[in-house]
């Protein structure tokens, strides 16, 4: 199984294009080396903004990020994303030491914090066409390293993935204390090998516990045990569940969502669909076209519920998200059809059929609808 899910990673990163570089940090007053993993699609939509991950340890963590994220993104589970890896090899220690007695950055680590955020960043956000959303991960040692980026009053991060870490002397209160401040959405997820170490385990636990008790909206938490993994394959687990837990608001409606969410409500199924898009634009900093499979979702539960007022809604949704299309004047044929209206229902599909089809929706289908409306128009 867990070559399977290796394999997986690997070969879905063959659709990015990735590039190795050196980097000059004026920081550090040295070159560090980064690896860059852009989307298939960069090159091909030259208005559309990526998220940006920076990957720690990127020397050996890298392939495996990259290929979850394009395994995800193939599904349309995750949006695409630059990823950036630092390359750390024998400098990682030196880079995310702290001070054993106040548990904050050495010299060295905090110069490493500067060259992520005063110089990395910068660059890319400049050089590429990236969004406001930005996530940071990284395992054990640069994993504790992460959170000093929760210590500013605003936190640089959107999201951070703490693959068993190695926490630093207060950590455990200090993380939780910033994230019950935080007054913007802050994904953070950790997660530990059942056989960790017990300073690991025990770390975890506390800050686990403290975050539990924050009466906070913004922050979205997740913390797993890997069962039956070592500190070195729980990272394979980790990814895609760090991952789905960012990226949930995201995805697609599913069979689970339709079924347990959206059928179930006797109205409201358009509002929805707009609070669900809503989601991803609030959290993740995405504005993305409402997918046709989600409009046939919204379809269905309409129609089982016999809601067919919310038809209307649907369709200036329809209207702004594809208005060249027959989605629209179809929803709006479909409300009246249903509700009793043929002659109108007729106007629509004949409307529709003079407009460019999408999804499975076509001219002979509008033709066809146009003639049955038109047909028990006749009869009356």
């Amino acid at each position: 199984m867990k070559k399977l899910i290796l394999f997986l990673f690997l070969s879905f990163s063959v659709f990015s294009q990735k590039t190795t570089e050196t980097f000059f940090s004026n920081s550090l007053s040295k070159s560090r080396e980064i690896t860059i993993s852009l989307p298939a699609s960069y090159d091909k939509n030259l208005t559309k903004r990526y998220p940006i991950l920076i990957l720690l340890d990127g020397d050996y963590l890298f392939d495996a990020f990259n290929g979850a994220l394009n395994y995800g993104a193939h599904w349309d589970d995750f949006p695409e994303v630059i990823v950036v890896g630092i390359s750390q090899n024998n400098e990682r220690t030196t880079d995310c030491s702290y001070n054993s007695n106040d548990g904050l950055p050495t010299k060295n680590a905090s110069l490493f914090y500067e060259f992520i955020s005063n110089d990395l960043l910068p660059t890319i956000e400049k050089k590429y066409r990236t969004s406001s959303f930005k996530i940071i991960a990284g395992y054990d040692l640069t994993a504790g390293f992460i959170n000093f980026f929760l210590y500013k009053d605003t936190s640089l991060f959107n999201a951070y993935i703490s693959l068993s870490p190695n926490l630093a002397p207060e950590m455990e209160t200090r993380i939780s204390r910033k994230l019950s401040e935080t007054k913007k959405p802050v994904f953070y997820y950790q997660s530990i090998a059942d056989t960790d170490t017990n300073t690991i385990k025990e770390s975890t636990k506390t800050l686990d516990e403290n975050i539990k008790l924050i009466p906070n909206e913004n922050v979205f938490y997740k913390y797993d045990v890997i069962e039956n993994a070592t500190h070195y394959s729980m990272v394979l687990y980790s990814i895609p569940k760090a991952l789905y837990h960012i990226f949930e608001c995201y995805k697609p409606i599913s069979l689970i969502e339709f079924s347990e969410k959206i059928v179930v409500l006797p109205s409201g199924q358009t509002d929805y669909l707009i609070k669900k898009y809503d989601a991803i634009s609030n959290k993740l900093g995405l504005k993305i076209p409402v997918r046709l499979n989600d409009f046939k979702a919204i379809e269905a539960a309409i129609l089982k519920n016999k809601a067919y007022g919310e038809f209307d809604k649907l369709a200036e949704i329809a209207d702004k998200n594809y208005p060249k299309t027959m989605l629209s004047d179809y929803q709006l044929g479909l409300m009246y059809e249903k509700m009793g209206d043929p002659k109108r229902a007729a106007q629509r599909y004949q409307r529709a059929s003079q407009l460019e089809a999408i999804g499975d929706l076509n001219k002979d289908m509008m033709f066809a609808k146009y003639d049955e409306m038109k047909s028990l128009t006749s009869k009356k």
